[in-house]
């Protein structure tokens, strides 16, 4: 399933401890590192949320019922994990005061201050994490054995590789980049019917079977008789394609804006995974620069300034490298659009053969029938560097402290001390 996603390999060669993770809800514990802007009294009320096993947008459609406020009037900087506890800050279209009538199970808001904005998506630095590995397929010792090797080898090359993980992809059904695929290339037929069909074991009987007879027979008014509640958005296209039987452009219209902006999101994220996964089997470092890479200068932050890039070039390849090797740069690749700039020599020809195996071309992210899907590109880094990586045995179980840039996944570094999927740690989670 991994390799579906663009994800092909290790970055360490040690064994894994096997187990699973968020057992309990305790044993995942992320805290938001944000640096709030400078706030003034105004329209807004900005607090500090914390959370037990609630998926943040779950959290945040019924904090807006309690207020009587619409979805939109709560904003917040980074979806969170449901079988977890969160911190992290939201802000609210209210009076301050009002926050304080709230009582909802496993929610506790504090820290309460006006503002006259709101918050955004991305504005935190990073995540700080507190994980608990349990059910391992080792006995302590060699639980312990194997994490001290794996930890070391991250430690030493200061990080792990930034693939995206199976999250973005559908943790039960990793078909959104296929979707994304078919959109950038005006297959909507295609795009359609690998949304609202194409069954996988992964799901439950229900959804299974539903999506089986769908494949089979394309009888749309009989499948809106089965399909389960849980697949909304399949039944809402399926509506519309029963009126409309090639309308296929009209029912991904039906779709929320930002669900449609996820599938080409998710293509780019797959072709990223390809490129970084080639660049590491064929044994150039994502730690370090190449002459032809594109490098992002940090920001204030520590985080990639994405507006930003330098050509590493025979010239500037020691300062290149000695920036990066500092975490005062990154390596990068691209998150393909129609405005992208290749890289120039190795890293270059890993981005060309990827596009190449793909048949697509830079300009087919401009999707004149979708213009909201369209992308101009942007770049990643190739390299996720994490912070105060600790673990020690706990409990019963194998825990890890570390802090991530956002953006970066807890679940791509799991996998190395695991050793399984990203697929089978989220499902056994």
């Amino acid at each position: 399933m991994e390799k579906k996603v663009g994800i092909e390999t290790f970055f360490t060669d040690t064994p894994g401890v096997g187990g699973s993770i968020k057992v309990y809800p305790e044993d995942f514990y992320v805290i938001e590192d944000i640096e709030l802007p400078h706030l003034k009294d105004g329209d807004y009320a900005v607090a500090k949320v914390w959370s037990r096993n609630w998926e943040t947008n779950r959290l945040v459609q019924k904090l807006a019922s309690e207020l009587g406020i619409g979805r939109d009037d709560i904003a917040f900087s980074g979806t969170k994990d449901k079988r977890a506890i969160t911190i992290q800050w939201m802000s609210f279209k209210v009076d301050a005061e009002r926050l304080d009538d709230i009582e909802l199970k496993d929610v506790k808001i504090t820290d309460t201050m006006t503002s006259h904005r709101s918050l955004h998506l991305g504005v935190h630095r990073g995540n700080d994490f507190r994980i608990v590995i349990r059910n391992m397929d080792v006995d302590d010792e060699q639980a312990k054995e194997i994490a001290d090797r794996t930890g070391q080898i991250i430690m030493e090359k200061g990080g792990f590789p930034n693939w995206f993980g199976i999250q973005r992809f559908g943790a039960l059904r990793p078909i959104t980049h296929e979707v994304g695929r078919y959109i950038v290339r005006s297959d909507y037929e295609k795009a359609v019917k690998s949304y609202i069909a194409n069954p996988m074991d992964a799901e439950n009987e229900d959804c299974r079977e539903a999506r089986q007879f769908l494949e089979d027979t394309w009888d749309y008014e009989e499948a809106l008789n089965i399909y389960p509640g849980n697949l909304y958005f399949e039944t809402t296209m399926i509506k519309y394609l029963k009126d409309h039987p090639e309308g296929y452009i009209g029912s991904l219209k039906k779709l929320p804006r930002n669900l449609r902006t996820m599938f080409v999101h998710a293509y780019q994220s797959y072709l990223f995974n390809r490129m970084v996964s080639i660049r590491l089997e064929e044994g150039y470092p994502l730690n370090d620069v190449l002459v032809g890479d594109i490098i992002l200068p940090a920001d204030r932050s520590g985080l990639p300034n994405k507006d930003t890039s330098v050509e590493v070039t025979e010239k500037n390849l020691g300062k290149a490298s000695e920036m990066v090797k500092k975490n005062k740069a990154y390596v990068s690749a691209p998150l393909v659009g129609a405005h992208t700039e290749f890289s120039k020599g190795v890293q270059g020809e890993i981005e060309k053969k990827v596009i190449e195996e793909e048949d697509i071309k830079r300009e087919d992210f401009i999707v004149p029938e979708l213009r909201d899907v369209s992308s101009t590109g942007t770049r990643r880094e190739v390299f996720s560097m994490v912070r105060d990586l600790t673990w020690e045995l706990d409990r019963g179980g194998l825990k890890l402290e570390f802090g991530l840039n956002k953006g970066c996944y807890a679940t791509t570094l799991l996998r190395e001390f695991m050793k399984l999927p990203s697929s089978k740690i989220i499902r056994y989670s």
